[in-house]
């Protein structure tokens, strides 16, 4: 019986590789992503700060335009406290004594004090 020979030429070459794409995308593609993600994070961080910045220059001016107010509020409640004070003496003692040796409004201190003192 005749044996089997190969082809004059031999045969074709054996693909013995998988030839398949590479899963994902390619490196530079990713890495070109990450950057356009990381500049845009930056990009919104300086907004952010920026914001914050110009708030809080809204806020100091606001209490700097509100200054005058408060104090004028403290002023009234002040001389309400002091003529009160003129009408509780006035009507313990039977006239205004002057605590002070000139006529000069010296503004008064409150201390709040403790109630119970535990030691």
């Amino acid at each position: 019986m005749p044996q089997d020979m190969p082809p004059v030429g031999g045969y074709g070459p054996v693909q013995y590789k998988r030839n398949l794409p590479a899963p994902g995308f390619r490196p530079t593609t990713l890495l070109l992503g990450m950057g356009a993600v990381m500049v845009f994070g930056f990009w919104k961080l300086g907004q952010g700060i920026r914001e914050q910045n110009e708030l809080a220059r809204e806020k100091m001016w606001s209490r700097i335009h509100l200054i005058p107010l408060l104090q004028a509020e403290e002023d009234r409640d002040l001389v309400r406290r002091h003529l009160a004070d003129q009408a509780r003496e006035k009507e313990l003692l039977g006239e205004n004594v002057k605590v002070y040796n000139s006529d000069r409004y010296v503004r008064p201190t409150f201390a709040i004090t403790p109630g119970k003192v535990t030691k």
